[in-house]
């Protein structure tokens, strides 16, 4: 009962913080998204964009390419080559992603505090 109080208190914390405008509002399936970006660049597994359309357990691939458009223009991803492969895009977090995540991070142990 109590981890579904801290969880309960940090989505709280979460749709307020949301709701005015600190963090940007990400609906289910670009937030899924976009933690599946960070996990893979954070295990130092590069994902690219081919790697992202196939992920049908997020969404469809028309979705999926909606939702990285939608990451992009938010400023919390970014596409690059690496070497001499110009026809592969990898995906990676920038620094408003990072700051996103530290966000969250705080909030959860800001929920589990409270009793």
């Amino acid at each position: 009962m109590e981890n579904q109080k801290i969880y309960l208190r940090f989505l709280s914390l979460m749709h307020a913080i949301e709701g005015n405008g600190q963090l940007p509002a990400l609906d289910l399936d670009a937030k899924r998204l976009l933690e599946v970006i960070a996990v893979k660049q954070s295990q130092n597994k590069a994902i690219t964009v081919t790697d992202a359309m196939a992920m049908s357990q997020i969404a469809s691939p028309a979705t999926i390419h909606r939702k990285l458009d939608q990451l992009r223009e938010l400023g919390m991803i970014d596409s690059h080559h690496e070497g001499t492969n110009r026809r592969t895009k990898y995906l990676k977090t920038t620094d408003k992603a990072q700051h996103y995540f530290s966000t969250v991070g705080s909030l959860i142990i800001q929920a589990s505090k409270h009793h």
